[in-house]
């Protein structure tokens, strides 16, 4: 597909490879807040079952499966919108968040963050917890 078509066409292109496993990333943000809950990764399989459930499902590289987000949790994102990037090989999946928080991560308290983007780098390349 010629460049012109990717950019201005109407066309979904988005290219998992052959036997669907090329992972694309996926930016999942708060469809209200607008505050970037995770950066994760599909293929094929999991573009399906998000558009077939409404809930954010990604390939779990470390796991090596399929991971619909609060499976085990219950803090689940619904997909309420998903954009394309202009050169169709990236996505952003705009979400409600159901639960306690995004993150696998949790306070001492045991609640989770909100986002896993819960730390900020100083100018020392420390980490500070916001």
């Amino acid at each position: 597909m010629a460049d012109h078509d990717i950019e201005h066409g109407e066309h979904l292109a988005l290219d998992f490879g052959p036997d669907g496993q090329v992972l694309v990333p996926v930016v999942s943000q708060d469809a209200i807040t607008k505050e970037v809950l995770i950066l994760s990764y599909i293929n094929r399989a999991a573009w399906e079952e998000t558009r077939r459930s409404g809930y954010a499902t990604y390939w779990s590289r470390s796991r090596g499966c399929l991971w619909r987000k609060g499976q085990t949790s219950g803090d689940a994102l619904r997909v309420v919108e998903i954009r394309i990037n202009c050169e169709q090989n990236s996505l952003l999946f705009l979400v409600i968040p159901e639960g306690r928080g995004a993150c696998h991560v949790h306070r001492e308290d045991g609640t989770p963050y909100s986002s896993c983007y819960y730390r900020r780098v100083t100018d020392t390349d420390s980490l500070e917890l916001l």
